[in-house]
């Protein structure tokens, strides 16, 4: 996706949750930076992620993050790339070995500005974290990658138990309840 496709998406990009809304602004700002899709912009940088979801709209797929320690969506840096759909989908893919991954449509699903702690010698900074809605087979299998300590299908109706700390996946998993979207 170019970057003036990217800028058009978050500009017309619309929530009802204050909190996500009220991002908007910055994640536009940092569509000036000529370092903005790369690690090397140690105040904070673009990322994206994957919502993957089974067709039925029952569970998700969380990972156990390794660095974090907590359970999050699939996701990661864009290392230079500035098509955040594609980036997100490879994210699924390399962290979850599924090959069923599919899209659902090409709009921005969730937005997310969030600190990363600081580790080692990498400083806290920002995630600009892109989210797209992604649907896959809930029986095909799954492939730990070295990011995660555990992957798994979790019912919606337990994932406030595993991120109830975790906003942001909550208001995914409430978007995705009342979402319309193709099942």
């Amino acid at each position: 996706m170019a970057r003036a496709e990217l800028r058009a998406q978050i500009s017309a990009y619309r929530s009802p949750f204050e909190e996500e809304a009220a991002g908007v602004p910055d994640f536009l700002a940092l569509l000036d930076d000529p370092l903005a899709f790369s690690r090397e912009r140690l105040e904070g940088h673009f990322t994206a992620s994957a919502w993957v979801v089974n067709k039925k709209r029952t569970h998700a797929l969380l990972t156990h993050h390794r660095k974090l320690g907590r359970w999050l969506q699939l996701g990661g840096h864009a290392d230079g790339e500035e098509d955040l759909a594609a980036v997100a989908m490879k994210e699924a893919q390399e962290e979850s070995g599924l090959s069923s991954l599919r899209l659902v449509g090409n709009d921005i699903f969730d937005l997310d500005c969030h600190v990363i702690p600081e580790r080692g010698n990498v400083p806290e900074h920002y995630h600009y974290d892109v989210r797209y809605l992604i649907e896959a087979s809930i029986d095909e299998p799954l492939t730990l990658s070295e990011e995660s300590m555990d992957l798994a299908w979790v019912p919606f109706d337990h994932v406030p138990d595993l991120c109830k700390h975790n906003h942001s996946i909550l208001r995914m998993l409430e978007k995705t309840s009342k979402s319309e979207l193709v099942r």
